[in-house]
C-alpha cells in the first residue's frame, strides 16, 4: 500500500488479488487445509480505511495430555491513517477483555494438565498503545504468563535480535515503563538446589518474538512446542529454497528461550521424567534422510572443541510432516555454572550425501539465561516503549526550547542596568567574551526583538494551534487538522486519532528541526555579541603597538570564519526540513502556502532574518 517513492499510501486492489492468489497456490501446493491459515491485518493493509472491525481469534488442541491454546487478535486503529502517523498498534479496552477471556479457556476448568499459551498480532510491545482506560497488551500477557508472543511490523530493517523478555514491574514508576535496556528483564544466574518439593511462586513472565517478513527479508519461522517448551527456528530464503530444514527443540537456546522458572524446572524434570534425558530434533526434508547425529562444542577463550559426538534416530509419528530425531545423553555432564559454555548443533545427511548443518545454539541444562544486548538499532525499536516515551521527549525539548527563548529575556528585563554597564566598561578582559558566557548570549539574543518575538510566537503556535491540514484518511475524506495530540476533524477540539501515531511527524520536527535551529540562532547571536564586546575592547585600547594589531587581525578572522560556519549549519538544517515537509505533503495532499505554511515556512524565514539582520547592520563595522 506504498507509492514507489514511499511517500504517499493507498489500498490497491492488485495486490490483494495478488495476495489472495499466492495463499491459494501455497494451501494447493502443500496440501494444507485452508482453515489452518490464520492470516492478521497490519498497518499497511489498514491504510487509508475509514471503518476497521477489530478482530480475534483463538484454535486450541490437547496433545498428549498437554494443551496448546492460540490466540491472534487485530489492534489496527479503527480509522485507518494512512502513513506515515500509523504505525502504532490501537488495541481497545474491549479487545483487551475479548483478549483476556480468550487467553482464560482452560483458566477454570479442574485439571492439571499444562497449558501452553501463545499469541500472534501485527506490533510488538514497544509499539502498542495504551487503551483509554490506561490497560495495556502487556499487562494481559503478564497475567497469563505466556510462552510467546509472535509479532511483526518491524520487519528485518533494524537487526536480527528483535527479542524481547518481558517480566512483571511491581513499581509503577519503574524505569521500565519507559525503556528496557537489555534483552531479558530478569536473569536467572544461580543454579538451583533441586528442591523440587518446594516450589517457588510463579513468575509472571513472557518471551516476544519479532519474526521478520517475507516481502523483503524472505525470513520465516518455524515454531515447535515440545513437552511444553517452546522453541522456533528461522529460515532465511533469500538465496531460494531448502531443502532440508532442521529445528532443534531440545534443550533451548539458552540466549532466547529459556525462562525465569526455567532452573527449578529442568532439574525437577530430569529426577521425574525422561524429558530432560533426550535431545530432540525436527527434520523437514525433500528427500530421504539417511542419518542424523548430534554435536556438542564446549567453548573456550572462543574457540569451540568438539566433546559429543551421537548418532540419532527416528521416532515414528502418525500425520507428521516432518520428522522427529531424538538421542539419549547424559545431561549431568553439562551441568555448569555458566549459560554459555556448551553448544548445540544438529547435522543432517540426505541420500544424495548432502550435509546440512542447524545454526550453533548455547544451552544450559540448569536452565541459565545467557545473556545477549541489542545494537542500538535494536534497543531503539525494541527497548524504548514509545507510547510512553513520546510525550516525555516532546515536553522536554519544548521546555527547553522556551527557556532557551524567554530567560535571556526575563534576565534582561531585570538586570539590564547591571549588564549594560559590564557591557560598556572600558578594561576589559578576554575571559569576558568567553563563548560561554551566557549575558552577552542573553543581551544580543533579547536585543533582536523582531526575531525573538518570532521564536516565541512560533513555539506558542506549535503548542495550541494545529501545524497543517490535510487528508490524512483517502483524498476523498474530510480533510483533518494535525496536532500534537493527533489528529482532529476540527480546527481546535479536545478530540483526536492516531496517538502516539503523530510522534513520527512532531519529533523529528522539534528535535532535528526547531532545536538544531533555534540553538544556531541563538549561537548567532552570541557570536555577534562577542564580537561587538571585542571591537569595542579593541577601540578602547587603540595604540600603536603592531603586534597587538596583528593579533586583532587573527581574532577578527577567527570570528570570520566562526560566523561562516554558523552560517553553513543553516543548511543541513533547511535541507533536513525541506525533506519532512515534502514527505508530508506527499502523505497527505497538503498545500504548503494554504494548509501548512507556519509548519512548513516559519523556520526557514527565522533562519533567513537572523543571518539577513547579522550582516545588513555591519556587524564587523564599528
Amino acid at each position: 500500500a506504498k507509492s514507489k517513492d514511499l511517500l504517499s499510501s493507498r489500498q490497491e486492489e492488485f495486490e490483494w488479488i495478488e495476495y489472495g492468489k499466492a495463499i491459494d497456490d501455497v494451501a494447493k501446493r502443500s496440501g494444507l487445509n485452508m482453515d489452518i491459515f490464520y492470516d492478521l491485518r497490519g498497518n499497511h493493509d489498514s491504510y487509508g480505511v475509514p471503518e476497521l472491525v477489530a478482530c480475534l481469534i483463538s484454535t486450541k488442541s490437547i496433545n498428549s495430555g498437554r494443551k496448546h491454546l492460540f490466540v491472534g487478535f487485530d489492534s489496527t486503529m479503527d480509522d485507518g491513517l494512512r502513513s506515515p502517523t500509523n504505525i502504532f498498534g490501537q488495541p481497545t479496552d474491549r479487545l483487551l477483555s475479548d483478549l483476556d477471556a480468550a487467553l482464560s479457556q482452560w483458566d477454570n476448568q479442574s485439571t492439571s494438565s499444562p497449558v501452553t499459551k501463545i499469541a500472534f498480532g501485527h506490533f510488538p510491545i514497544s509499539f502498542s498503545a495504551l487503551t483509554t482506560s490506561g490497560g495495556s497488551i502487556r499487562d494481559v500477557f503478564l497475567k497469563h504468563s505466556l510462552s510467546a508472543y509472535l509479532c511483526g511490523h518491524l520487519h528485518t530493517n533494524f537487526g536480527r535480535n528483535l527479542k524481547r523478555h518481558h517480566k512483571s514491574v511491581h513499581h509503577k514508576l519503574s524505569s521500565k515503563q519507559y525503556c528496557q535496556f537489555d534483552i531479558h528483564e530478569g536473569i536467572s544466574k544461580v543454579v538451583s538446589n533441586g528442591n523440587c518439593s518446594a516450589r517457588t511462586e510463579s513468575v509472571a513472565e513472557f518471551w516476544e518474538w519479532e519474526m521478520g517478513d517475507w516481502r523483503s527479508a524472505r525470513s520465516m519461522r518455524i515454531l515447535a512446542i515440545d513437552s511444553g517448551h517452546v522453541s522456533y527456528t528461522d529460515i532465511d530464503f533469500t538465496f531460494g529454497f531448502r531443502d532440508v530444514i532442521i529445528v532443534p527443540t531440545f534443550p533451548l537456546d539458552s540466549r532466547f528461550m529459556h525462562r525465569s522458572s526455567y532452573p527449578l524446572d529442568f532439574i525437577c524434570q530430569g529426577t521425574s521424567t525422561a524429558q530432560i534425558g533426550t535431545v530432540r530434533a525436527l527434520i523437514f526434508s525433500r528427500y530421504k534422510i539417511e542419518s542424523v547425529s548430534v554435536k556438542v562444542y564446549e567453548s573456550h577463550s572462543g574457540s569451540f572443541q568438539l566433546v559429543l559426538h551421537q548418532q540419532m534416530e527416528k521416532t515414528s509419528g502418525k500425520g507428521a510432516r516432518g520428522a522427529m530425531y531424538t538421542v539419549p545423553w547424559n545431561w549431568r555432564a553439562f551441568l555448569d555454572e555458566s549459560p554459555d559454555r556448551y553448544w548445540l548443533q544438529i547435522e543432517a545427511v540426505d541420500m544424495t550425501g548432502e550435509i546440512y548443518l542447524s545454526e550453533l545454539r548455547p544451552f544450559s541444562v540448569n536452565g541459565l539465561t545467557a545473556k545477549v544486548r541489542w545494537t542500538w538499532k535494536e534497543f531503539r525499536v525494541m527497548g524504548c516503549q514509545w507510547n510512553q516515551l513520546y510525550y516525555p521527549i516532546m515536553w522536554t525539548t519544548l521546555a527547553f526550547l522556551f527557556s532557551l527563548v524567554l530567560v535571556p529575556r526575563t534576565s534582561l528585563t531585570f538586570y539590564e542596568n547591571q549588564i549594560m554597564l559590564k557591557f560598556l566598561r572600558p578594561k576589559m578582559t578576554r575571559r569576558s567574551y568567553s563563548p560561554v558566557n551566557f549575558e552577552f548570549l542573553g543581551v544580543e539574543l533579547s536585543k533582536m526583538y523582531f526575531i525573538w518575538s518570532g521564536m516565541l510566537l512560533y513555539l506558542l503556535y506549535l503548542v495550541f494551534f494545529p501545524w497543517l491540514a490535510g487528508y490524512p484518511v483517502t483524498e476523498n475524506h474530510n480533510k483533518m487538522y494535525l496536532h500534537y495530540k493527533g489528529w482532529s476533524t476540527k480546527y481546535i477540539t479536545s478530540t483526536y486519532i492516531g496517538l502516539p501515531d503523530v510522534m513520527v511527524i512532531v519529533l523529528p520536527h522539534l528535535l532535528f528541526v526547531v532545536l538544531p535551529a533555534f540553538l544556531v540562532i541563538a549561537a548567532i547571536a552570541a557570536e555577534r555579541a562577542l564580537y561587538l564586546g571585542y571591537q569595542l575592547s579593541h577601540t578602547a585600547n587603540k595604540d600603536d603597538d603592531h603586534y597587538k594589531e596583528r593579533r586583532y587581525l587573527k581574532h577578527t578572522c577567527i570570528f570570520h570564519w566562526f560566523r561562516k560556519i554558523l552560517i553553513l549549519a543553516c543548511l543541513p538544517i533547511v535541507w533536513k526540513h525541506w525533506k519532512h515537509c515534502r514527505a508530508v505533503v506527499r502523505a497527505y495532499d497538503v498545500n504548503p502556502l494554504m494548509d501548512a505554511p507556519i509548519y512548513c515556512f516559519g523556520v526557514p524565514v527565522l533562519l533567513w532574518l537572523t543571518i539577513y539582520r547579522s550582516s545588513s547592520i555591519g556587524v564587523y563595522q564599528i
